[in-house]
């Protein structure tokens, strides 16, 4: 999983409470297993006019010119900003993993749903909660400036500014701790690998019926 220490990124809007995780990316495209592919159907049904198919590719797709990650001045925003609840709904990885293919590194918003901020931190994208006044301040700097960008340094837990933001965030130090190191779940276990071994060697030797290989079998 990719660390996140500090990133500077372009910010894009989504202003509206309580999207889903079906909004995020909706149920037909949840066919596969693998993390990547899904960027071209992110919000699908607000960034396009027609409805989206498996497979169809967004080349010939009519777009929504009026949702603001159609825009050109947010063609290359890795950071969101949005409202409260978040990726409430289903909880479909497929969410995180979609906002991950399209380039978003960073998630700004006054509450997020629980499993999908769990979501975001095994894929290594930062969300970061904001009190509502401090998230409504953003948008109006993001709506008076083109190509808006934010700093967010996890180290330090701040998000910074060319025009004077300078905002201290909170984040649970086992999250935190996680996030910088880029360790994911299985990341995390490899963690206590001499324990485990230490704990199979007395398993061994206190159960050895369990260890043994069935009739036939060869371990």
């Amino acid at each position: 999983m990719e660390k996140f220490v500090c990133h500077c990124g372009i910010v894009a809007p989504v202003d509206q409470v309580d999207v889903n995780t079906d909004v995020i990316i909706p149920k037909q495209f949840l066919k596969s297993i693998y993390r990547t592919g899904y960027g071209e159907n992110l919000f699908d049904s607000l960034r396009y006019l027609d409805e989206g198919v498996l497979g169809q590719g967004a080349k010939n797709r009519a777009i929504n010119k009026e949702f603001p990650l159609n825009f050109p001045r947010y063609a290359d925003a890795s950071i969101l900003l949005t409202q409260r609840n978040f990726g409430c709904g289903s909880s479909r990885e497929h969410a995180v993993w979609a906002l991950r293919d399209y380039g978003f590194r960073a998630l700004i918003a006054p509450r997020f749903a629980d499993i999908f901020a769990s979501n975001c931190v095994k894929n290594g994208v930062l969300a970061v909660e904001l009190p509502e006044t401090t998230v409504k301040k953003l948008f109006e700097a993001l709506y008076r400036q083109p190509n808006y960008q934010l700093t967010i340094d996890l180290q330090t837990c701040r998000i910074t500014s060319d025009d004077g933001i300078n905002i201290v965030f909170t984040m649970d130090p086992s999250i935190r701790e996680r996030l910088l190191h880029g360790w994911d779940d299985i990341a995390v276990t490899l963690q206590e690998a001499d324990a485990i071994h230490q704990f199979e060697l007395q398993q061994q030797k206190k159960y050895p019926w369990l260890w043994s290989p069935l009739k036939g079998q060869s371990r």
